[in-house]
Protein backbone atom coordinates (compact mmCIF):
# COMPACT_ATOMS: atom_id res chain seq x y z
CA UNK A 1 0.00 0.00 0.00
CA UNK A 2 1.17 3.48 -0.94
CA UNK A 3 -0.09 7.01 -0.44
CA UNK A 4 1.43 9.97 -1.86
CA UNK A 5 1.42 12.39 0.64
CA UNK A 6 2.36 15.63 -2.08
CA UNK A 7 4.33 18.72 -0.43
CA UNK A 8 8.56 19.65 -0.06
CA UNK A 9 9.41 16.47 -1.17
CA UNK A 10 6.48 14.49 -3.38
CA UNK A 11 8.58 11.94 -4.02
CA UNK A 12 7.92 10.54 -0.30
CA UNK A 13 5.19 8.03 0.16
CA UNK A 14 3.77 6.16 3.13
CA UNK A 15 4.72 2.48 1.97
CA UNK A 16 3.54 -0.21 4.19
CA UNK A 17 1.20 -3.69 4.03
CA UNK A 18 1.83 -4.05 8.37
CA UNK A 19 -2.38 -3.66 9.89
CA UNK A 20 -1.05 -0.75 12.16
CA UNK A 21 -0.40 1.37 8.63
CA UNK A 22 -3.11 0.71 7.13
CA UNK A 23 -5.49 1.22 9.62
CA UNK A 24 -3.54 4.95 10.75
CA UNK A 25 -3.86 5.24 6.52
CA UNK A 26 -7.69 4.65 6.49
CA UNK A 27 -8.28 6.90 9.53
CA UNK A 28 -6.17 9.74 8.36
CA UNK A 29 -8.66 9.64 4.98
CA UNK A 30 -11.65 9.26 7.20
CA UNK A 31 -11.00 12.48 9.36
CA UNK A 32 -9.41 14.48 6.74
CA UNK A 33 -12.68 15.61 5.61
CA UNK A 34 -13.48 17.58 9.04
CA UNK A 35 -11.19 20.17 10.79
CA UNK A 36 -10.96 18.07 13.60
CA UNK A 37 -7.54 18.97 15.46
CA UNK A 38 -4.76 15.20 14.78
CA UNK A 39 -2.17 15.02 17.10
CA UNK A 40 0.11 12.68 15.59
CA UNK A 41 2.36 10.77 17.61
CA UNK A 42 5.80 8.42 16.88
CA UNK A 43 9.25 7.95 17.29
CA UNK A 44 11.87 9.95 15.41
CA UNK A 45 12.08 9.39 11.44
CA UNK A 46 8.69 7.20 11.65
CA UNK A 47 6.87 9.69 9.01
CA UNK A 48 4.52 12.20 11.01
CA UNK A 49 5.24 14.86 8.33
CA UNK A 50 4.11 12.73 5.53
CA UNK A 51 0.71 11.70 7.61
CA UNK A 52 0.02 15.39 8.57
CA UNK A 53 0.48 16.33 4.44
CA UNK A 54 -1.39 13.17 3.42
CA UNK A 55 -4.12 14.65 6.03
CA UNK A 56 -3.89 18.09 4.13
CA UNK A 57 -4.21 16.50 0.77
CA UNK A 58 -6.71 14.43 1.62
CA UNK A 59 -8.75 17.32 2.87
CA UNK A 60 -10.99 20.12 1.05
CA UNK A 61 -8.40 22.45 2.10
CA UNK A 62 -5.82 20.35 -0.33
CA UNK A 63 -5.79 23.47 -2.76
CA UNK A 64 -4.80 26.08 -0.04
CA UNK A 65 -1.83 26.42 1.77
CA UNK A 66 -0.14 24.26 4.43
CA UNK A 67 1.89 25.95 6.87
CA UNK A 68 4.32 24.27 8.85
CA UNK A 69 6.14 25.63 11.90
CA UNK A 70 8.94 23.51 13.91
CA UNK A 71 8.55 24.54 17.70
CA UNK A 72 11.81 22.70 18.85
CA UNK A 73 13.98 25.69 16.28
CA UNK A 74 12.60 28.89 17.82
CA UNK A 75 13.43 30.39 20.98
CA UNK A 76 10.06 31.12 23.01
CA UNK A 77 10.30 34.88 22.22
CA UNK A 78 10.75 34.17 17.85
CA UNK A 79 8.00 31.35 18.22
CA UNK A 80 5.44 33.41 19.79
CA UNK A 81 6.52 36.03 16.44
CA UNK A 82 6.49 33.26 14.12
CA UNK A 83 2.61 31.93 14.90
CA UNK A 84 0.84 35.07 15.51
CA UNK A 85 2.95 37.97 13.78
CA UNK A 86 4.21 41.07 15.00
CA UNK A 87 3.27 44.75 14.80
CA UNK A 88 6.15 47.06 13.39
CA UNK A 89 7.69 48.74 16.66
CA UNK A 90 6.85 45.56 18.94
CA UNK A 91 10.25 44.92 19.82
CA UNK A 92 13.95 45.36 18.50
CA UNK A 93 13.94 44.82 14.89
CA UNK A 94 10.59 44.58 14.08
CA UNK A 95 10.95 47.72 11.74
CA UNK A 96 7.87 46.46 9.47
CA UNK A 97 4.04 44.36 10.64
CA UNK A 98 4.52 40.55 9.81
CA UNK A 99 2.35 38.62 9.75
CA UNK A 100 2.36 34.78 11.10
CA UNK A 101 1.63 31.41 9.78
CA UNK A 102 -1.38 31.03 11.72
CA UNK A 103 -2.57 34.51 8.84
CA UNK A 104 -0.96 32.70 6.43
CA UNK A 105 -2.69 29.49 6.60
CA UNK A 106 -5.91 31.64 7.03
CA UNK A 107 -8.19 28.79 4.63
CA UNK A 108 -5.41 25.76 4.98
CA UNK A 109 -3.78 23.53 7.45
CA UNK A 110 -1.26 24.77 9.77
CA UNK A 111 1.26 21.86 10.93
CA UNK A 112 3.15 22.63 14.40
CA UNK A 113 6.12 20.14 14.45
CA UNK A 114 7.21 19.09 17.91
CA UNK A 115 4.05 21.04 19.29
CA UNK A 116 5.74 19.48 22.86
CA UNK A 117 8.48 22.72 22.67
CA UNK A 118 6.24 25.04 23.27
CA UNK A 119 6.55 27.10 26.49
CA UNK A 120 4.01 26.92 29.13
CA UNK A 121 3.37 30.92 28.66
CA UNK A 122 2.97 30.52 24.60
CA UNK A 123 0.75 27.04 25.15
CA UNK A 124 -2.17 29.81 26.84
CA UNK A 125 -1.90 32.19 23.65
CA UNK A 126 -1.93 28.97 21.87
CA UNK A 127 -5.02 27.31 23.36
CA UNK A 128 -6.92 30.84 22.96
CA UNK A 129 -6.07 30.80 19.16
CA UNK A 130 -7.60 27.40 18.60
CA UNK A 131 -10.84 27.72 20.60
CA UNK A 132 -11.68 31.20 19.97
CA UNK A 133 -10.14 31.34 16.12
CA UNK A 134 -8.73 34.43 16.44
CA UNK A 135 -5.75 36.28 17.78
CA UNK A 136 -3.67 39.64 18.29
CA UNK A 137 0.00 40.31 16.52
CA UNK A 138 2.80 40.86 18.56
CA UNK A 139 2.50 44.70 20.12
CA UNK A 140 -0.74 44.77 18.59
CA UNK A 141 -4.48 45.28 19.92
CA UNK A 142 -6.56 44.18 16.93
CA UNK A 143 -8.16 40.90 16.71
CA UNK A 144 -7.84 39.24 13.62
CA UNK A 145 -10.28 36.10 12.79
CA UNK A 146 -8.76 32.89 11.63
CA UNK A 147 -9.88 29.98 10.17
CA UNK A 148 -7.18 27.26 10.38
CA UNK A 149 -6.96 23.50 10.18
CA UNK A 150 -4.15 22.14 13.08
CA UNK A 151 -2.03 19.79 12.64
CA UNK A 152 0.29 18.27 15.72
CA UNK A 153 3.57 15.97 15.82
CA UNK A 154 5.64 14.95 18.99
CA UNK A 155 7.80 12.52 19.07
CA UNK A 156 7.17 12.96 23.36
CA UNK A 157 3.92 11.11 25.16
CA UNK A 158 1.94 14.46 25.80
CA UNK A 159 0.00 12.60 28.54
CA UNK A 160 3.03 12.23 30.55
CA UNK A 161 4.36 15.92 29.71
CA UNK A 162 0.93 16.61 31.18
CA UNK A 163 1.44 14.42 34.54
CA UNK A 164 4.58 16.19 35.09
CA UNK A 165 3.23 19.84 34.69
CA UNK A 166 5.42 20.71 31.57
CA UNK A 167 1.92 20.63 29.28
CA UNK A 168 -0.96 22.14 29.98
CA UNK A 169 -3.68 19.67 30.19
CA UNK A 170 -6.80 22.19 28.65
CA UNK A 171 -4.10 22.46 25.89
CA UNK A 172 -3.89 18.26 25.48
CA UNK A 173 -7.21 17.80 25.30
CA UNK A 174 -7.88 20.43 22.75
CA UNK A 175 -4.79 19.02 20.79
CA UNK A 176 -5.85 15.16 21.08
CA UNK A 177 -8.85 15.22 19.31
CA UNK A 178 -7.77 12.52 17.01
CA UNK A 179 -5.17 10.49 18.35
CA UNK A 180 -2.99 9.53 15.47
CA UNK A 181 0.43 6.69 16.62
CA UNK A 182 3.07 5.62 13.91
CA UNK A 183 4.25 2.84 15.04
CA UNK A 184 8.25 2.59 15.06
CA UNK A 185 9.83 0.53 12.35
CA UNK A 186 11.00 -2.37 14.62
CA UNK A 187 7.16 -2.83 14.66
CA UNK A 188 6.28 -3.43 11.76
CA UNK A 189 9.70 -5.42 10.50
CA UNK A 190 7.69 -6.80 7.02
CA UNK A 191 7.73 -3.82 5.71
CA UNK A 192 10.77 -3.59 5.39
CA UNK A 193 11.59 -5.34 2.16
CA UNK A 194 9.06 -3.24 0.33
CA UNK A 195 10.49 0.02 2.28
CA UNK A 196 14.14 -0.88 0.68
CA UNK A 197 12.51 -1.90 -2.85
CA UNK A 198 10.71 1.42 -2.77
CA UNK A 199 13.88 3.61 -1.92
CA UNK A 200 16.38 1.34 -4.49
CA UNK A 201 13.79 2.39 -7.57
CA UNK A 202 13.86 6.32 -5.99
CA UNK A 203 17.02 6.74 -5.46
CA UNK A 204 18.06 4.58 -8.55
CA UNK A 205 16.51 7.16 -10.67
CA UNK A 206 17.95 10.18 -9.16
CA UNK A 207 21.91 8.64 -9.88
CA UNK A 208 23.94 6.58 -12.83
CA UNK A 209 24.16 3.80 -9.82
CA UNK A 210 23.96 0.20 -11.51
CA UNK A 211 22.54 -1.16 -8.06
CA UNK A 212 18.74 -3.03 -8.43
CA UNK A 213 18.10 -4.98 -5.85
CA UNK A 214 19.02 -6.43 -2.47
CA UNK A 215 20.25 -9.71 -1.93
CA UNK A 216 18.30 -12.31 0.54
CA UNK A 217 20.94 -12.20 3.02
CA UNK A 218 21.47 -8.30 2.74
CA UNK A 219 17.14 -8.65 3.80
CA UNK A 220 17.49 -10.85 6.61
CA UNK A 221 20.51 -8.40 8.01
CA UNK A 222 18.12 -5.20 7.60
CA UNK A 223 15.34 -6.81 8.91
CA UNK A 224 17.27 -8.19 12.05
CA UNK A 225 18.47 -4.48 12.89
CA UNK A 226 16.63 -2.19 15.65
CA UNK A 227 16.45 0.71 13.38
CA UNK A 228 16.32 3.05 16.37
CA UNK A 229 16.34 6.01 13.40
CA UNK A 230 12.94 4.08 11.90
CA UNK A 231 12.18 5.14 8.31
CA UNK A 232 14.32 7.92 8.38
CA UNK A 233 17.71 5.87 8.86
CA UNK A 234 16.57 3.29 6.57
CA UNK A 235 16.11 5.43 3.65
CA UNK A 236 19.84 6.57 4.30
CA UNK A 237 21.00 3.51 4.41
CA UNK A 238 19.56 2.42 1.06
CA UNK A 239 20.69 6.24 -0.38
CA UNK A 240 24.25 5.78 0.80
CA UNK A 241 24.35 2.09 -0.64
CA UNK A 242 22.85 3.19 -4.16
CA UNK A 243 25.39 6.07 -4.16
CA UNK A 244 28.53 3.92 -3.21
CA UNK A 245 27.09 0.31 -5.33
CA UNK A 246 29.28 -1.16 -7.83
CA UNK A 247 27.00 -3.88 -9.14
CA UNK A 248 23.35 -4.64 -9.46
CA UNK A 249 22.90 -6.65 -5.99
CA UNK A 250 23.10 -4.91 -2.69
CA UNK A 251 25.02 -7.75 -0.15
CA UNK A 252 26.14 -7.54 2.84
CA UNK A 253 28.29 -5.27 3.89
Amino acid sequence: LRSQAAGRDANDEIVGRHQKITTLLETVRRVAQSKATLLIQGESGTGKELVARLAHCSSPRAENAFIKVNCAALSEHLLESELFGHEKGAFTGAIARREGRFELAHGGTLMLDEVSEISPPLQAKLLRAIEEEELERVGGSRTIKVDVRLLCTTNRDLAREVDEGRFRGDLYYRLNVIPIVIPPLRERREDIPLLVNYFLKRFRRESASPVRRASREALRILMRYPWPGNVRELRNVIHRAVVLGASETLGPA
